[in-house]
This record gives structure tokens, C-alpha cells and sequence, in this order.
């Protein structure tokens, strides 16, 4: 079919489906609006997964899944309406047909203006048709600018993951730093360029001496957006009059519609519920009981409930790479040769080569690990320090952290504050930092 496009039966064809397109784009908006908002939670549950396990990979993925499902809900909601209210206009064109201005027996100046600005009624259906029917390539259009951008963020971060974020040593790290530099700047160029040439709807290709210096960034950059699936929508649009004059005011539309969406209302000057525990306000991310009710993750560390009639607390503290780093920081001797950390494969081709002596190194390595770990992090109860020691394990949500109990069986009835430090080396000093604290209620069993 692909080879017969220029055959004046396809053309035929696809006139007259053109006309009867309607019944199918309202099938498929309905279909889409109900399948993509039971999309939203689930998709949102793995955003906030990603952006709690500091993925940025899957972030991004998450993200821009997350979008495009708001933006083709929205664009089709909109269709919906405007396809609702042309059949509705069809309708009332079957049993009224045309405006009569003669009959609304105006003043003439009105049924000038009137006749001027309505025109016919066809007129007005023709114009809702010509909303309706392009929303759908709007919607698919707008999904894959959004993507193009996240494009250039990806770019520089692989750029900088390759390049700069790098345990290279001597030259070879400065090469490597001056070459991820260099690609970064190209890619920031290109991107204004491409942005320019966007919002001026080809204005960088007009110019012969401007065409000359831009077409070979526009073809490198063309693989960088992923413009090469949407091209032809593009140049589609941008070939009359109606389709420049809605490219126009679809990306500043949408910017003005994503600023107002961050506006929200602020009960209280003092009090906010992203405020993190303290002695006077207590997050329900620091309450192991709280955390599955209310959907939410740990942000530094748990203990079992605000109530608490056990003679201990159980203290959580969730792991993430970032305390890896800190305990290298503070015991250079524990960072590896070689850091295993990241994506890796099940696969092995080679097989583990360990000798008796490389895992007794590991093992001693392993328990300076927890030693470190423990030497680091002090709990309080009150201001009193106990004597804790934290193990690694798991939540009941499979998230590795490190756990620890303490004996509560003395301290009095009535509200305490748990405190978690950690000791942090600035200017060659080491201090305590406080690291989290959490406020609960102490009440005995009979």
C-alpha cells in the first residue's frame, strides 16, 4: 500500500476516511482517556520508587511516561468536547440550517457586526472540525517535543557519566574531562540552535548563509531529538496558515499551563506537612506503622509508631549510595580497588576467581564496614546517647538499611524525641551532625 501513495484510488480512500473519522477518533479518546488515567497511580508509585532509590534513569523514564499520559488526557478530553459540541452543532444545523440575521430583527449596526464576526453557521462547524481533527496529531506532537527535550538531558548526562564521572588518573582523566567539556558546550549549542530554529518555525533554514552552517547540525541533531519520527507532522503543520498559527501558541500555552499548575494554597505561615520530624512536628515518613496507610517512603530512618507500649524502639535506617560515600569520607581505608557499584549483569563468562586470601580480605573489609557504620552514627533518646549496634537488613518493604533496638524498659511515661547523628569530618574536625529526629509517645502495658 506504501508504494501505491501517489494512485488516485488511495487518495480517494483517504479522503473518505477522512470524513468518516470522527466515530473512530471519539472510540479511541474514550477508550484512551479511561486506560491512561488508571495508568497515572501506577506510573506515579514507580516515579516516587525511582526518585527514592536515586535512579535518575528510571526518573527520567518515569517522568516522561508520567507527562505524556497527562498530556494526551488532557488533549483528548479537550477533543472530546469539541467533537461533542460539533455533533451538537450538526444536529441543530439539521433542524435550524443556517443563521438568519433578518430574522433576529436587529439593529442594523448589530446584525453587521454579527454577520461580520459569526458568518455562517457552516463556517462555525468547519472550524470545530478543524480543531477536532487535529488535536490528535497535537497530542502525539507535543509528546515527542517533550521527548526531544528530555533528549538533550539524557545526552549530557551520559556525557558526563562516560567522561567526567570517571576514576581515570593523570592524563588520561584530563583528557577525558576536557573531551566530556567540549561535548557538553556542542550539545548546549545545538540545543539553542534547535530551539531557535523551533520557536522562529524555520527561521535558521531560510537564510541561505544560515542554512549552509546550520544543516549539519540539524542532521546530527536530528538523531539527538528523534526528529526524524515526527518530521513529517512538523512540516505538515507548519505548510499552511492554520497549522503555523497553532505551533505558534502551543508550546508558550502549554509553558503558561504548567506554571500556573504549580500555584497551591498555604494554610499557615508556621506549618507545613513537608516539614521534616522535629521536637514540636511529626512526619508520618518516620513511622514504620504510617508509611504503607499512607503511601509514602522512608526518607532517613523509621521507628515502629508514634505510641509506642513495647519496652524498645525499633530504629530503621534506610540505605542509598550516598552513605557508602560518607563512610569512605570518614574511613579511607573501606573504598575498594574496584568499585562494583551500579548496573551489572548475572551473566559471567570468566566464573569468581577468589582466593582463601581474597575473601578473608573481604570479610575483614566487611566487618570494618559495620564497624565504621556504627562509629559514625550515635542514638539519643532525650539527650541521653545509648549504646546501640546497627545490622544490616531488610524492611518489610525488601529496601536494605540497617537496624538497631533500643531498650526502652526504663524511661518514664509520657512524649520523648529520638535523636540520630552522624559524625561528619569538615576542615579536618569531626562533628555530630544530627541526622533525623523523631518524636513519639511512651506508654506502659499492664
Amino acid at each position: 500500500m506504501s508504494k501505491d501513495h501517489n494512485n488516485s484510488a488511495f487518495k480517494q480512500l483517504l479522503d473518505k476516511l477522512q470524513q468518516e473519522s470522527w466515530q473512530l477518533e471519539l472510540l479511541i479518546s474514550g477508550f484512551a482517556i479511561f486506560g491512561l488515567a488508571a495508568a497515572i497511580d501506577p506510573i506515579q508509585v514507580k516515579l516516587e520508587t525511582a526518585n527514592y532509590d536515586s535512579n535518575i534513569y528510571f526518573v527520567l523514564f518515569w517522568f516522561a511516561a508520567k507527562v505524556c499520559c497527562w498530556i494526551l488526557i488532557s488533549n483528548l478530553m479537550v477533543h472530546v468536547i469539541l467533537r461533542g459540541l460539533w455533533i451538537g452543532a450538526l444536529g441543530l444545523r439539521y433542524v435550524s440550517g443556517d443563521i438568519d440575521y433578518d430574522e433576529l430583527k436587529y439593529a442594523p449596526k448589530f446584525t453587521k457586526f454579527l454577520s461580520k464576526k459569526i458568518g455562517s453557521f457552516d463556517r462555525y462547524i468547519a472550524t470545530l472540525e478543524n480543531y477536532c481533527s487535529i488535536l490528535f496529531a497535537i497530542s502525539f506532537l507535543l509528546i515527542f517535543y517533550f521527548i526531544a527535550s528530555l533528549a538533550f538531558i539524557v545526552a549530557i548526562l551520559l556525557t558526563v557519566f562516560v567522561f567526567l564521572d570517571n576514576e581515570l588518573g593523570g592524563t588520561l582523566n584530563v583528557v577525558a574531562s576536557i573531551t566530556g567539556a567540549i561535548i557538553i558546550l556542542f550539545i548546549l549549542f545545538g540545543a539553542l540552535l534547535t530551539f531557535i530554529d523551533f520557536i522562529t518555525q524555520g527561521f535558521l533554514k531560510k537564510k541561505k548563509w544560515l542554512a549552509r552552517f546550520y544543516f549539519p547540525l540539524y542532521k546530527i541533531f536530528s538523531y539527538v531529538t528523534l526528529s526524524f519520527l515526527y518530521r513529517p507532522l512538523v512540516y505538515n503543520f507548519l505548510d499552511n496558515r492554520f497549522g503555523r498559527r497553532i505551533s505558534l501558541i502551543l508550546v508558550p500555552g502549554y509553558m503558561i499551563i504548567l506554571f500556573f499548575s504549580t500555584y497551591y494554597y498555604r494554610e499557615s505561615n508556621y506549618l507545613s506537612i513537608d516539614r521534616s520530624s522535629s521536637k514540636n512536628y511529626a512526619n508520618p515518613n518516620n513511622y514504620e506503622d504510617l508509611l504503607e496507610e499512607n503511601k509514602t517512603f522512608i526518607k532517613i530512618a523509621t521507628i515502629q509508631s508514634k505510641i509506642i507500649t513495647d519496652p524498645y524502639v525499633k530504629v530503621f535506617m534506610i540505605f542509598n549510595e550516598n552513605v557508602e560515600k560518607r563512610l569512605f569520607a570518614f574511613n579511607e581505608g573501606l573504598k575498594p580497588y574496584k568499585d562494583i557499584r551500579g548496573y551489572q549483569s548475572e551473566i559471567t563468562i570468566t566464573g569468581n576467581n577468589f582466593t582463601r586470601k581474597d575473601i578473608q580480605k573481604r570479610d575483614s573489609l566487611r566487618r570494618e564496614y559495620y564497624k565504621t557504620y556504627n562509629e559514625v552514627h550515635s542514638v539519643y533518646i532525650d539527650d541521653k546517647k545509648y549504646d546501640v549496634e546497627f545490622l544490616a537488613t531488610t524492611n518489610k518493604n525488601k529496601k536494605l538499611g540497617f537496624e538497631t533496638y533500643v531498650n526502652i524498659k526504663n524511661l518514664t511515661e509520657g512524649k520523648h524525641l529520638l535523636k540520630i547523628t552522624r559524625k561528619t569530618i569538615r576542615k579536618k574536625d569531626t562533628v555530630n551532625f544530627i541526622l533525623v529526629q523523631i518524636p513519639f509517645w511512651n506508654f506502659k502495658t499492664n
